[in-house]
Parts: structure tokens; C-alpha cells; sequence
């Protein structure tokens, strides 16, 4: 049966939700179809991180000419929201690309693994990753993580109706002011950061080791998020903090006209790899 792919990206969600919620003994940590999974903890976050930056620093210059795609998209996607009067839209724009974030990085991923194995790690060599035997697999995860990100901007665009819509702000000054003094803008930041917190830990459950995944293994795209889920369901606290280090990373970053995002997103991109082959064994 042909889905739709707001029907087939709702199963994902639902799928993953039930993965994570599932009890099971926390010292089973394999399945017949999936890989092991070790217990990590923050020292393992410092290395993952520290090796990142070395390989940022291996390759740089190529590294953020790869990555300079990435800020424009933001810049432009600003300012068509500011254009069509979608000025509630732009926080929800700008903390989206943290879910969309594994999909980007997937090159990054790619340069890690040829430099561990000794092979070139050029920006040329980053788009090797369409010649890999997963690339549908990759393609199906990268839509899922899209359609989440679609239904997360839909969610906030319903958010603002409800509070302090559905008229559009009439000055970004007027919309600030509302949402620092208005009961109805309080609740709608309250609600907001609320329902894009679900929408984030979904994210990061399937997506968190499961491009890295697809690049090493000829696994299956069920495999890599079931993989995935399992990381973060054996390793919550963990897990957690990474997440927190992504967010923090990407704000971080997109503070001065997201120009920081050259160096924040090739370190999380290579960290995330190292991430992988810390907490999947073989």
C-alpha cells in the first residue's frame, strides 16, 4: 500500500516513541538483528568531542567549505520568513536545524571514518557517501527527520495560534514584548519548548548513531534506528547530555549570523562519528 509521506512519517514517530517507552531487562542490550551496545558516560562525550576537533583540525579548510552551505540556508530561510510576515516561525526555523543536524553531518561522518581507516578525508571525499550500499536507507532516514522537522513548524505555527494569534505580530518589537510580558506569550514559550522537547528526543533517538551506522554497516534503515533507540534507551542520562551539548553547540553557533556553525556543526559532525564506534561494539 502507497503511504503518504505525512502518514509514513507519522509511523516513524509512533514507531520510535514505542521503541523508547518499551520495559525490557537493561542488561539485554543486543537483539538478534541489532549490534551490542555499551554503557557510556560523560568522559566518553570529552573524547568523542576532543576527537571531533582533531579531525576539524585535520581537514579545516575543507571542513567549513563543505559546511558554508549550511549557515546560508539558515540566513535564507530567515529572511524568507521574515518577507511572508512568519516572524513566530523563525526560533522554531532556527532550533529545527538541531533536528535536522545528523542529516546534515552525514559527509562529516564519512571523513571520520576514511580518516580512521587511513584513507583521503578531503571535502571531495564527503560525497562518497552516494556511492555507499545504505544511501536508500540514509534517504529514508534523512525524510523522516524531515518530516519531523515539517511537523514541528506546524505544531508552532498552531501554538501561536492558539496564544497570541492567529494575527501575525505587527513589529518584531511588538512580538518580543508580547512574549516577555503577556500571559498568552508565556504560555506560548512554555508550550512550545514543551512539545519541541518531544519532538527533539524523538529525533535523537532515531538519528543519534544511525547515519554513522549505515556508512560502517550494511545494515538495514529498521536496523540503524533500532540501533539508535537502543543507545539512548541503555545510555538516557548520557544521551541526554549530548543532546544538551548539540543544542548548546547550534545556539552557540548561530548567535553571530550563524556564521559559527562552520566550526560548531564540523566538530558535532566528526564527534558524532566517534560517538559511534564508542558506544557500538563490533
Amino acid at each position: 500500500m502507497i503511504r503518504t509521506p505525512p502518514g509514513w512519517g507519522a509511523d516513524v514517530i509512533t514507531q520510535a516513541y514505542r521503541s523508547m517507552t518499551l520495559t525490557s531487562d537493561v542488561e539485554s542490550w543486543q537483539t538478534s538483528d541489532t549490534p551490542a551496545i555499551r554503557r557510556i558516560r560523560d568522559e566518553d562525550l570529552r573524547w568523542a568531542l576532543q576527537r571531533g576537533w582533531e579531525d576539524f583540525k585535520a581537514s579545516r579548510s575543507d571542513v567549513v567549505f563543505l559546511c558554508v552551505l549550511y549557515p546560508l540556508v539558515g540566513l535564507l530561510l530567515a529572511r524568507l520568513a521574515f518577507g511572508y510576515e512568519m516572524l513566530p516561525l523563525i526560533f522554531p526555523l532556527a532550533s529545527g536545524f538541531a533536528l535536522l543536524g545528523p542529516l546534515a553531518a552525514v559527509g562529516l561522518n564519512e571523513m571520520s571514518r576514511r580518516r580512521e581507516l587511513g584513507l583521503s578525508a578531503g571535502w571531495a571525499d564527503a560525497f562518497k557517501v552516494f556511492r555507499s550500499p545504505s544511501l536508500h536507507a540514509m534517504a529514508l532516514l534523512g525524510l523522516a527527520l524531515v518530516m519531523i522537522f515539517v511537523f514541528w513548524l506546524l505544531a508552532a505555527q498552531f501554538i501561536y495560534n492558539i496564544t497570541l494569534g492567529p494575527k501575525p505580530p505587527v513589529s518584531v518589537d511588538a512580538f518580543v514584548h508580547d512574549v516577555l510580558h503577556t500571559r498568552a506569550g508565556v504560555a506560548m514559550a512554555f508550550l512550545g519548548c514543551g512539545v519541541g522537547f518531544v519532538f527533539a528526543a524523538v529525533a535523537l533517538a532515531i538519528s543519534a548513531v544511525s547515519f554513522p551506522m549505515l556508512l560502517d554497516r550494511k545494515v538495514s534503515f529498521e536496523t540503524a534506528v533500532m540501533t539508535s533507540v537502543n543507545v539512548v534507551r541503555h545510555n538516557p542520562v548520557t544521551m541526554a547530555k549530548w543532546g544538551i551539548i548539540i543544542t548548546g553547540g547550534l545556539i552557540a553557533g548561530s548567535v553571530p549570523l550563524l556564521l559559527g556553525l562552520m566550526i560548531v556543526m564540523p566538530v558535532l559532525g566528526h564527534a558524532t562519528w566517534h560517538l559511534y564506534r564508542r558506544v557500538v561494539l563490533r
